[in-house]
């Protein structure tokens, strides 16, 4: 998305390289077995593609705000969907007929403000920082932190896949942002 919206964040030869050993690195990690059923499912992939583009100009458009305190700029980011998601939400969930409990509430505030809030104010100072194209490439890490939480967690097994995709993810990630090989 960057490459089309922005002049200063151009995909070079070595950006798309990087994002293409990304790519396998992640493929290893999730094996061949989840690409059964693509195609089944066309309106769940679609969706994930949606939310993946709409990753894209978030990044691009995060970048208007660089004038704006990040604090500002995520409570505003937040309120907004928010609001767009609000009637949604008292339509299909009707938190009204809801029993609440304690542990549940805190858990929802916990996520809201470490997982969202902060974690969105990380984000878009990296993106302001680093740029769309470096700061989207991180999201190559979150297949490989699941495998190593799952390991560290719940007592999952590691394979070879695991150690091959991480080892193709750096290498991408290195490549990507011009870590390797220079400029």
């Amino acid at each position: 998305m960057a490459h089309f919206l922005t002049h200063d964040e151009r995909l070079t030869g070595q950006r798309i390289v990087g994002v293409l050993l990304g790519m396998i690195g992640v493929v290893f990690l999730i094996g061949p077995s989840a690409l059964q059923g693509l195609g089944q499912n066309v309106l769940g992939q679609l969706a994930v593609l949606g939310a993946t583009c709409a990753y894209g100009f978030a990044g691009v458009y995060g970048r208007r705000f660089s004038d704006t305190p990040v604090l500002v700029t995520t409570v505003g980011f937040l309120l907004a969907s928010t609001i767009l998601i609000l009637p949604i939400a008292l339509i299909l969930d009707r938190p009204w007929t809801v029993q609440y409990s304690l542990i549940p509430v805190g858990a929802v505030f916990a996520l809201a403000i470490f997982n969202t809030a902060l974690a969105f104010m990380v984000w878009l100072t990296l993106n302001l920082r680093a740029g769309a194209n470096n700061t989207s490439q991180v999201t190559f890490l979150i297949p490989f932190m699941a495998i190593l939480l799952g390991w560290l967690v719940l007592g999952e097994q590691i394979g070879w896949n695991a150690l091959v995709g991480l080892i193709f993810i750096l290498l991408g990630l290195a490549v990507a942002q011009k870590r390797l090989f220079g400029r």
